[in-house]
């Protein structure tokens, strides 16, 4: 769906101008044009005395359903990104919690998987997928915005899937605005968690609002399908089952276009040691450490533990460790089997980056901090006392072994 004004009709008088708040609109040689900028917020139809403001579809585009439609969807749908042919690790936290959306709706769950082998979709089943919609088209190869969305599109439409969730990653982020614009339904960015409303049957999403201050729950009541991007590693995996069935439904990329074409893509170079994300223990340091002195004995701690460092966003910007270290609402969401918390009040902005580990350990002088509301065990100490008899005791055991 897009706004269009008809040159023949506008007579340059600039009422619509007015009355979009986007400033989409622009008046150039006495006639209107809506630019990139157009929002598609509708607030500039019938405002046009000549009528030269209208809305049309896209090609393949239907136009909006009844809200007594929404009936008729039924099913859980993943989007399973890949790269370099391998299905990413998002993709099996979607299907974790995929399949208990699906089980609470008492219905299946299925995957998209675009540029990838039928190798790869029978991992998907593995994980939890009950089907896998498949195309391993070269066009798919890479990743581009238009036939991602068209594909996915037209797959919608077909089967009218009644939840369709995405990883918030930078794919994900990018295309599936577009699905659902197209799809004229609602899309929540960045959920942190999804449940079914017991007596509606609707998705609650959940997510930070107002700079992490509060955590929303937003529905879409009337509109199917429910879309929803999940932030990466806050979901656990569904345990795999190696003799689990499935079926995988191959899928013809046909009739589809692009503008524009994927020449290459090129792998940033990290100078980071370890992926915080995929550590399994993780020692993260607040503004309670004092000074940055206080992460070099952290560094002996993750050392000692074989992990990695975090941080919070009040040391980062304190300046006492890099950017690339910090875990929470605009960090690093992380999942490991071992959080050590040290300093670190638990702001709702940092928990929700870390909350989804196995096992949370909280260290601080305030025993009403936060922290120790989500903590697994709580220490109430001065770090500087607790960590270096951590330390020690560690590296006595060690020495025993």
């Amino acid at each position: 769906m897009r706004i269009v004004i008809t040159p023949e009709k506008c007579t340059g008088c600039e009422t619509c101008v007015e009355s979009c708040p986007y400033t989409a609109i622009v008046v150039k040689e006495g006639k209107a044009f809506i630019t990139e900028y157009c929002q598609l917020c509708r607030a500039c139809l019938g405002v046009c005395p000549e009528g030269a403001i209208k809305e049309v579809l896209e090609p393949g585009e239907t136009p909006a359903r009844k809200e007594e439609e929404t009936d008729k969807y039924s099913g859980v749908w993943v989007f399973a990104e890949q790269r370099d042919g391998k299905a990413a690790s998002v993709a099996y936290e979607l299907l974790g919690v995929g399949r208990k959306l699906a089980d609470d709706r008492h219905t299946g769950l299925s995957a998209v998987l675009l540029g990838a082998s039928e190798s790869e979709a029978l991992e998907l089943i593995k994980g939890g997928a009950d089907r896998v919609f498949l195309s391993n088209n070269t066009l798919f190869g890479k990743f581009n915005d238009e036939p991602y969305s068209q594909i996915l599109t037209l797959l919608i439409r077909e089967h009218r899937p009644e939840i369709v969730l995405a990883g918030a990653t930078p794919i994900g982020r990018s295309f599936l605005p577009r699905v659902a614009a197209r799809l004229r339904t609602g899309l929540t960015a960045d959920c942190t968690s999804l449940e079914i409303d017991k007596e509606s049957g609707n998705l609650l999403q959940v997510r930070p609002a107002f700079g992490g201050n509060i955590m929303a729950t937003i529905l879409c009541p009337n509109n199917r399908p429910q879309m929803a991007t999940v932030r990466p590693r806050v979901m656990k995996r569904g345990k795999r089952d190696e003799h689990r069935q499935g079926q995988i439904i191959h899928v013809k990329a046909e009739g589809l276009s692009s503008r524009t074409r994927v020449l290459d893509t090129i792998k940033e170079i990290s100078d980071i040691a370890v992926n915080l994300q995929e550590a399994e223990v993780i020692v993260s340091g607040g503004r309670g450490l004092g000074d940055k002195k206080g992460f070099a004995m952290l560094e002996e701690l993750a050392e000692a533990l074989g992990g990695s460092i975090g941080a919070s966003r009040a040391a980062v910007d304190e300046g006492w460790v890099p950017y690339s270290h910090q875990v929470g609402q605009t960090g690093k969401t992380v999942c490991p089997k071992i959080y050590i918390a040290c300093g670190i009040s638990g702001a709702v902005q940092h928990l929700v980056g870390m909350q989804s580990s196995d096992i949370i350990i909280a260290i601080n002088k305030n025993p009403e901090a936060p922290i120790f509301g989500v903590a697994t065990y709580g220490i109430v100490g001065d770090v500087y006392e607790v960590i270096p008899m951590l330390i020690k005791k560690i590296k006595e055991n060690r020495s025993k072994e």
